[in-house]
């Protein structure tokens, strides 16, 4: 990792530059709304609008890179970003804060399509996995670190908008400046969504879902506590703690999928992560108890996202697993742009603390499909398991595309050491049984 870490610094430098920018965005929008007098319900278009520009964007901005290249893209997409930070501020208005989220969210798609082909390009097949984990924790630190940088000034100024305009500015400088040369893009056509269904049902009803957990989650956190009245310090540490959670249950979760039936580790997982939920639903008076809820539903619904990935390749053939991966992006896009306005509907109608019932319906939800799935079909042994490799929801198709190579890879590198092994089994075999002929014919030459 030191190595990988040694020749993509300025790309990594950049990318954390821009996580900062947008992990602030969020947090900000979901105060100043407040400040500004829109309640929950109108603040719910305006998150939504992210996701539908992300998923605009991951089915739009690969042709355009196509088209003009990388290096073009990405200072056309990272300067509209940035334009678009300073214009929240500008002009408080719902309308405009839902058109600039919906430009931010198509843009970020096609950063993110830059920054994670050049660094895949930058790894070798050895290193790739390394790249992946050193980009998603890159990812999660910079959006945790935004959060401190929320209580640096006053949400009612113009202070933080520009602050965050700079940040992403600034990130221009370390990846346009990186001497490698901008990769060749391609991506694999995706699989149509029947053929998906009906290898994973699991896979396809739980990303779905878990697009609008995950969007509500993340998108009206902030929106959330404004409305119940936490202060600004408070609300920073609420959102940090959902994140915070994810990066540190990502590895342990992955470690323990590969070695137990997935549909009951997502039965288990999404579970917990609905009670947590009722818990903060029902203790939401006590900040501590908000504090434990937030990182155990973060904790849960990030790394649920490659193990759905991860259960669905367990029904593909390795040459199947790329080609689905954009069909699950699509379907997580489609329940993330719903997930907002949902709870923004409950928040407005029945108060704040809907904001934990939804997603406590939602993922119960999936744990009572996983549950149903489980009576349907065997589970596949453990030997025929694919690899669980972390991923973040908000990842575009290049990462998704890697994450399912290392899986692939992975399979492949099994069957290999399963072949060699009945392999050597085999000769073993025809050598005892070679010693067991030649044995009286060794007693025949022994003299009376």
């Amino acid at each position: 990792m030191l190595s990988i870490l040694k020749n993509a610094w300025p790309l990594l430098l950049g990318l954390m530059l821009l996580m900062l920018g947008n992990g602030l965005q969020g947090t900000l929008l979901g105060v100043r709304g407040a400040l500004e007098g829109f309640d929950s319900a109108d603040m719910s278009y305006v998150m939504s609008a992210y996701f539908l520009g992300l998923l605009l964007g991951s089915r739009i901005a690969p042709r355009m890179i196509k088209r003009v290249g990388h290096v073009r893209v990405f200072a056309a997409f990272a300067s509209v970003i940035s334009a678009a930070f300073i214009l929240y501020a500008a002009a408080p208005n719902l309308l405009v804060w839902a058109a600039m989220r919906l430009i931010v969210g198509f843009c970020f798609a096609g950063v993110y399509v830059v920054v994670e082909s050049w660094l895949n390009d930058s790894a070798t097949n050895e290193t790739r996995g390394q790249a992946l984990s050193l980009y998603m924790i890159v990812q999660m630190v910079g959006i945790v670190s935004a959060q401190g940088v929320m209580t640096l000034a006053d949400p009612a100024g113009w202070t933080l908008f520009v602050v965050i305009s700079v940040l992403v500015s600034l990130s221009f400088a370390p990846i346009l400046l990186s001497v490698s040369p901008a990769p060749v893009f391609e991506t694999t056509s995706p699989m149509s969504l029947g053929a998906l269904f009906r290898a994973s049902p699991l896979g396809c009803v739980g990303i779905v879902l878990l697009g609008a957990a995950f969007s509500g989650l993340f998108g009206m956190s902030a929106v959330y506590g404004a409305e119940r009245g936490l202060t600004v310090t408070q609300i920073s540490i609420f959102v940090a703690l959902i994140y915070t959670g994810g990066l540190l249950c990502q590895y342990p979760i992955g470690w323990v999928s590969d070695r137990m039936d997935r549909r009951a580790l997502i039965l288990i997982i999404t579970a917990v992560a609905s009670a947590s939920s009722v818990f903060g639903w029902l203790m939401g008076g006590d900040i501590v108890a908000l504090y434990v809820a937030a990182f155990l539903i973060g904790g849960a619904v990030n790394p649920l996202y490659p193990l759905l990935i991860a259960h669905t390749n367990d029904f593909l053939q390795p040459r199947d697993m790329a080609a689905a991966s954009g069909g699950l992006m699509f379907l997580n896009g489609v329940g993330a742009i719903g997930g907002p306005i949902f709870i923004g509907f409950l928040m407005q109608r029945f108060g704040p603390q809907m904001f934990f019932l939804q997603t406590a319906l939602l993922l119960a939800a999936i744990s009572a499909y996983a549950l149903w799935r489980t009576t349907r079909r065997a589970a596949p042994s453990l030997a025929e398991q694919s690899a669980y490799a972390a991923i973040l929801p908000q990842s575009s198709a290049v990462a998704m595309e890697v994450a399912q190579d290392i899986a692939i890879a992975q399979i492949l590198a099994g069957e290999a050491e399963a072949a060699a092994k009945a392999e050597a089994e085999a000769e073993a075999e025809v050598e005892a049984e070679a010693e067991v002929e030649a044995a009286p014919e060794r007693g025949a030459q022994i003299p009376a």
